[in-house]
């Protein structure tokens, strides 16, 4: 390894051994469609005034293996602004079958191989990490609530891509759904153990429309997110588990999302297990404001 990527990597490197990690709770944000959002005048400013505002710490940002170098500079544009305002930049990767080994893995690994040469090429403005949304479940043959054959797939598409991104100085997150959870011990030991942190997707709890109070929604939240800490790591003292995000989205609160991610602070601080809230997505609050 260069002595240029060695000293970088060291660099980002703290306490904890993850790169660039928030030193207080994760606060994220899922950036879908990366190159539509920064063609828009100031799309890249407007992006880091939002998260600025919002209390982001770190951004998920798709990432296209076909990314063309305009799109590169843009992207590179965008981190520098990041990481001018102490805000990561992780590089949203998406695939539905890479559980499977053969082709589609290795076009997920493809993929960070490509975000590694992204790196090196823009050393000033690097990816601090992975952002994986890999989802075997959503095919018909993974469906059903106790069907969990996809997962030792899926933690060894976790795993492989673990050990591309963390000799490049780069963390590894996973968003999961409470499916996964569901599973026993040896299984959530199994997937916990892959990546260094997980994002759950808490969807579908309210919606702007069902009669609910402010404070109601607020308490249906902090219900689930302390039931779904509570089963992802119930029967498990290992060390090395994944901390875990618990993730919310715009279409299930609309205005009142920033106070239901406020109450997700508040009420798993003290939980050493957590890790923070994320929030889908960027593009939702775009839509909102044309």
């Amino acid at each position: 390894m260069a002595l240029w990527t060695v000293l970088l990597c060291a660099s980002t490197l703290e306490a904890d051994g993850e790169p660039g990690a928030p030193s207080g709770p994760v606060h994220g944000l899922w950036v879908w469609k990366s190159s539509a959002v920064l063609e828009a005048p100031r799309g890249a400013e407007a992006l880091r005034d939002f998260c600025r505002a919002e209390h982001i710490n770190e951004v998920y940002v798709s990432y296209s293996a076909t990314t063309t170098p305009s799109e590169e500079t843009a992207l590179a544009h965008l981190i520098g602004l990041l990481h001018a305002g102490k805000i990561r930049a992780e590089a949203l990767l998406s695939s539905a079958d890479a559980d499977e080994p053969g082709k589609h893995r290795d076009k997920l690994l493809d993929k960070v191989s490509e975000v590694e040469r992204f790196n090196q090429t823009h050393p000033g403005n690097r990816f601090d990490g992975i952002h994986l949304d890999v989802e075997p479940q959503q095919r018909p043959e993974n469906k059903g609530s106790g069907n969990l054959q996809f997962l030792p797939g899926l933690v060894d598409a976790f795993r492989a891509v673990r050990a591309l991104a963390e000799p490049a100085g780069m963390t590894v997150n996973a968003d999961i759904q409470n499916k996964l959870l569901k599973g026993d011990a040896g299984q959530r030991k199994m997937l916990l153990s892959s990546v260094p942190r997980v994002t759950l997707m808490m969807y579908e709890l309210s919606s702007p429309d069902d009669g609910k109070t402010a404070d109601q929604k607020a308490e249906v939240a902090e219900k689930n997110s302390k039931k779904f800490l509570d089963m992802a790591y119930d029967g498990l003292n290992d060390r090395g588990l994944a901390k875990m995000s618990i993730a919310l989205r715009t279409p299930d609160y609309g205005a009142l999302l920033p106070q239901m991610l406020e109450k997700l602070d508040e009420s798993n601080g003290a939980n050493p297990h957590y890790l923070g809230w994320a929030r889908h997505s960027y593009n939702d609050s775009l839509q909102a404001t044309h």
